[in-house]
């Protein structure tokens, strides 16, 4: 009897070590279960952000191809060439930006026509009868303005006693009212003076003849010239030479001609990129400069709206190392914010 019991004793043992054994077993499976379910999920989350994330990269990085066209100005080329470089280098490099310089009259002739130039540069802003020819052909223009020039009178290195003039005196050798050197200043060389500048086709020889001569013929004998870099030559080996064009042009060949202090009234002020301004010591002989955008052209080649964007968030950045004082921030960013209007 007493082994009877001991026997089923153990039976009863066995059986709740067995009940117990499954019921842990049934536990660890069901948080096991829970702990995949989790890691399952929370690599489903991940690898949804990660898609997220690339697609983000892949719409932020797009790339663009085609071409963006610019002619006009060639007071602003070596800016516009600068910004298209840094374009075509370290954001679209498929995408083919050709500046060009005709100068700002001929490339609003270029800019003005049916499938014409997606920009036209400019060194004075778009004339009456040039919008009108726009408004005639149905073509929407957005003016940029892009930095601020400073009107240069240069000279040649060995003119050791023409450093500085007045606006006056400068007004009387461009309009040939003085012919010689000694007329100005009886201490100086009795030579005849040697007037050169920038052609019709460019808005430095219009601005020079609307705003500083105040559309006064200019001395006959003046030589004007297309390509900038024929004017910076041709005075750089006269004596007797005196020229105008934008502070760009002087800035990049100062090694090989003289820039003169100009004396507006209150003393004689170098052009440089410190007092080049529309209200700083060198006003007298500052302006702005631009480029014409074609809207339809923007909103219909994403390559064209793409450069317009780069142009008005990053203008300020290569300005000066091409010769221009930058635009005020706040005017750079209400010209962003129109751009992107256009989208």
């Amino acid at each position: 009897m007493n082994k009877l019991k001991l026997l089923l004793l153990a039976l009863v043992t066995i059986l709740s070590i067995g009940l117990l054994a499954a019921c842990g077993s049934d536990s660890e499976e069901g948080n096991n279960e829970e702990a995949n379910a989790n890691e399952t999920e929370e690599t489903n989350e991940s690898e949804s952000e990660e898609t997220s994330s690339e697609e983000e990269n892949t719409e932020a990085s797009e790339e663009l191809e085609g071409s963006v066209v610019i002619d006009g100005s060639g007071t602003v080329y070596p800016l516009m060439a600068k910004l298209a470089e840094e374009y075509m280098i370290n954001e679209q490099p498929n995408v083919s930006v050709e500046v060009s310089r005709a100068g700002t009259s001929a490339g609003f002739e270029k800019f003005l026509v049916e499938d014409g130039t997606d920009f036209n540069d400019a060194s004075r802003p778009i004339k009456d009868e040039e919008q009108a020819k726009a408004d005639e052909l149905g073509i929407e223009v957005m003016e940029m303005k892009v930095a601020l020039d400073g009107l240069t009178i240069v000279t040649n290195p060995e003119n050791d006693w023409a450093t500085e003039l007045t606006a006056e005196q400068v007004n009387d050798i461009f309009l040939g009212n003085v012919t010689t050197w000694s007329e100005i200043n009886p201490e100086w060389p009795d030579e005849e003076i040697q007037t050169y500048g920038p052609n019709e086709n460019h808005g430095t020889y219009e601005f020079f003849y609307e705003s500083i001569v105040e559309e006064q013929d200019l001395v006959e004998t003046i030589d004007l010239q297309q390509e900038y870099s024929t004017l910076v030559t041709l005075v750089a080996e006269d004596k007797n030479a005196i020229g105008f064009f934008g502070f760009g042009y002087y800035d990049s060949n100062k090694d090989k001609i003289n820039a003169v202090g100009i004396d507006f009234g209150e003393g004689a002020v170098v052009p440089s990129l410190d007092t080049i301004g529309e209200e700083g010591p060198y006003a007298g002989y500052t302006r702005p400069v631009f480029t014409y955008l074609n809207k339809a052209h923007a909103q219909e080649k994403p390559q064209v709206y793409d450069y317009a964007v780069y142009l008005a968030e990053s203008i300020n950045e290569f300005a000066g190392e091409t010769g221009f004082a930058p635009i005020p921030e706040e005017e750079r960013e209400a010209m962003l914010e129109e751009v992107q209007a256009l989208k």
